[in-house]
């Protein structure tokens, strides 16, 4: 499912407990900033054969699973 693979992917670089990402969960409570941003993006676009911008990625999580299904069709 997209939103657990991109929760251990978030979780890798924010230090981030798995458990504690949700749909919900913004990237600023989890300490995320434009380097660690650029990084989620990077193993994303390996992970989903896709290709985003940083200005795709929205807010929370949820966000973000959105853009990758949108970039997927």
């Amino acid at each position: 499912m997209t939103i657990d693979k991109i929760k251990t992917i978030i979780a890798d670089h924010s230090g981030e407990d798995e458990a504690n990402i949700t749909a919900e969960t913004t990237f600023e409570e989890l300490g995320v900033d434009s380097l660690t941003t650029v990084e989620v993006l990077m193993d994303i676009e390996d992970e989903f054969g896709v290709t985003l911008e940083a200005a795709q990625v929205g807010k929370t999580v949820g966000d973000l699973v959105r853009a990758i299904e949108e970039a997927q069709k």
